[in-house]
């Protein structure tokens, strides 16, 4: 039995991830401070987990959260691309600065190894497809800028304090539980929610922007497999499902899926939106075993059957 904080519990990866890592017998606590987690993501389990409501800005509270832990997995964050062009001081001081707060404190507490949550947006939109690690990174927006800084955070805490440090590119993660009301909400649950309510969904540009969507369930087997493999200190890698779906042929099987007659609306293209994603996943594949067990259609179909099952 090993013990785990979460950081960002309560949000959508975070809440999966603690319920995966209960029913793997494992000790489970929770810091977040519902500023984008939901308590109802946390309902099922809260009797089983130990929840700290605190920010990552401050220290204090962050040295409390990580004592007595083997292993951190760092989901806290203030997504978006268009929030961080909106508030990029704010997306930086959670993004940056409080990932710099948890590895300080790790280090100071012993932690065997801190799993860190990065993003896709690192690689800007170099056309080169898919994307490699190696290739150059080039954010084109705040938010991907404060996440190859939090990643280039771990780096240096492994090389120069001997901390084990693993940061994961995530590539668009869906799936249960994922907000579809909050204006910064991702595609596919806004998608759903405006389809179960009989409206028309807008789709930013012409939608033929790509991306290689990964079911959370994935997610959460890459970010256990990273905690407890051996030689995977220091290093960083894709998280992504290794495939590539257009807007349009999402919104198409998520339609479908739900039987309905709607079209989309279309948008101006966002600000700081890169045009196409796509992960080579062969370094997480050898560096940890990531072998992800969902396409876009068995995950999208699972996705609907959950919103379905938990409409408000």
């Amino acid at each position: 039995m090993k013990k785990f904080l979460v950081t960002g519990g309560a949000g959508f990866i975070g809440s999966n991830l603690t319920q995966t890592l209960l029913e793997g017998g494992h000790t489970v606590r929770v810091l977040d401070n519902m500023a984008t987690g939901r308590e109802e993501n946390l309902s099922e389990v809260i009797d089983s987990i130990e929840y700290i409501d605190g920010d990552i800005r401050v220290t204090d509270t962050v040295k409390r959260a990580v004592t007595g832990m083997d292993y951190v997995i760092h989901l806290a964050a203030l997504g978006s691309v268009p929030r961080s062009v909106a508030d990029p001081a704010t997306t930086h001081d959670v993004n940056a600065t409080g990932t710099l707060n948890v590895l300080i404190a790790s280090k100071e507490a012993g932690v065997r190894r801190v799993v860190c949550a990065s993003s896709s947006s690192v690689y800007g939109d170099t056309p080169v497809l898919p994307k490699e690690e190696s290739m150059n990174t080039a954010p084109m927006s705040p938010y991907a800028v404060s996440k190859l800084t939090a990643e280039q955070y771990c780096r240096v805490f492994h090389m120069v304090y001997g901390l084990e440090t693993v940061a994961m590119r995530y590539f668009n993660i869906y799936g249960r539980r994922q907000d579809p009301h909050s204006q910064y909400s991702a595609v596919i649950p806004k998608f759903i929610d405006a389809l179960l309510k009989g409206e028309a969904p807008t789709i930013h540009g012409d939608g033929e922007q790509s991306r290689d969507f990964t079911y959370v369930d994935d997610c959460n087997q890459a970010n256990y497999k990273a905690c407890i493999t051996e030689g995977a200190g220091g290093s960083y890698m894709n998280i992504g499902a290794g495939g590539r779906t257009s807007i349009n042929e999402l919104y198409e099987k998520i339609r479908a899926g739900l039987n309905v007659e709607i079209s989309a609306l279309h948008s101006d293209p966002r600000a700081g939106d890169v045009k196409h994603s796509h992960a080579d996943i062969s370094k997480a594949t050898a560096t940890i075993g990531y072998a992800p067990q969902f396409n876009i259609e068995s995950g999208i179909e699972a996705t609907l059957k959950w919103y379905l099952n938990n409409r408000e």
